[in-house]
């Protein structure tokens, strides 16, 4: 009989990278000969064939069943997996502190206050708990978990060579200087940080400028409101939500980017640093949480964020070709290092200790 090493997770969604990630830990554990499924709360409707529904993971459990869980508060799939008599490995995605959410959302700061002492409750019950950062695995160590490692998230690199959107193409690769930011429209993202640095760069720097801000605000409406509000009393003009976009618009707001900027406040992993690098859009990004480490020495990274040196660095990795090109280069290394990992031999590296 084959050797069972299975993975728990609230959500297994088609692009999202948690669920990237679930796929390719279930295709290498098959690859090594090991009976592997993926078992889920909620899935979307392009996942239907590639996981079983939650309640079905009793028919596998067992104390010589290897459980592979992707930590998440309040999930149903932690309530069952704690009881369980499987060895646990618990992968930490990280969740966000909740200060970040107070006077925006608070349900969704109870959420992550209590979250995170659920993941201390968790500490005794977890053989091996895997941060996908050094950042993240350091919150593991200071919550208790006794053994612990680092398996970095693994990127699908053919999902960033599809087609292109000729609609982004074609509404803003024009003669503006686009300002990018992809992510999530949250509190710990700072996007206020953001307009307040591109409305200090657009009066007195390049006026011909657009702020494009790709991610889905859905459930975050009254901190979309207040960037707004701030898009507003500031007089900035050419500021774009998009919302939650497809994968070809992804590529294209990419594509038409001329520098792109984070300045977000707290981060385990931020892959849209590497997808910018990997597109080849200059990168600036606040040092705060696992930043340093996604960029691993590529782009500018920022020890402080005052709004006129943001928008003056802005301006130079658009207009300086010399920095520019030396810029690109430090990214250009980064991803041939995250490309290079052999993310199937470093899992099986880092289960070992807990396979049977």
């Amino acid at each position: 009989m084959k050797r069972q090493v299975h993975q728990l997770l609230t959500s297994l969604s088609s692009g999202d990278a948690i669920g990237n990630e679930a796929l390719a830990i279930q295709a290498r554990l098959r690859e090594a000969g090991f009976g592997s499924d993926i078992f889920a709360e909620h899935w979307d409707v392009a996942m239907v064939e590639r996981c079983r529904p939650l309640h079905e993971y009793r028919q596998v459990s067992s104390p010589e069943t290897v459980c592979v869980y992707h930590f998440s508060i309040g999930s149903a799939a932690g309530r069952l997996i704690y009881h369980a008599p499987d060895r646990l490995v618990s992968i930490y995605h990280n969740i966000t502190p909740a200060h970040f959410f107070v006077g925006f959302h608070g349900h969704l700061a109870g959420l992550c206050y209590h979250g995170r002492r659920e993941l201390e409750a968790f500490a005794e019950r977890t053989a091996l708990g895997l941060g996908d950062s050094e950042f993240n695995r350091r919150e593991l160590e200071a919550a208790g978990y006794r053994s612990t490692a680092v398996l970095p998230i693994v990127l699908d690199w053919q999902s960033y060579a599809g087609p292109v959107s000729p609609v982004v193409r074609r509404l803003y690769g024009d003669d503006r200087t686009n300002v990018l930011f992809v992510g999530r429209i949250i509190p710990n993202k700072r996007i206020d940080d953001l307009i307040r640095s591109f409305a200090f760069y657009q009066r007195h720097l390049e006026p011909k400028s657009r702020l494009l801000l790709v991610g889905d605000y859905r459930g975050h409406e009254r901190y979309h409101r207040r960037l707004l509000e701030l898009i507003e009393e500031l007089r900035v003009k050419n500021v774009v939500l998009t919302g939650h976009v497809a994968q070809d618009d992804l590529l294209a707001y990419y594509e038409v980017a001329d520098v792109f900027v984070c300045l977000s406040e707290h981060e385990g992993y931020c892959v849209p640093l590497v997808e910018a690098m990997n597109a080849g859009v200059p990168v600036i990004a606040y040092a705060a949480g696992a930043v340093e480490e996604t960029l691993d020495g590529g782009g500018v990274l920022l020890r402080e964020k005052p709004p006129e040196l943001v928008a003056e660095l802005a301006h130079a990795l658009v207009t300086d070709e010399t920095l520019r090109a030396r810029t690109l280069e430090t990214q250009r290394r980064a991803v041939e290092r995250v490309r290079a990992r052999d993310f199937g031999a470093l899992l099986l590296d880092r289960l070992a200790p807990v396979l049977p």
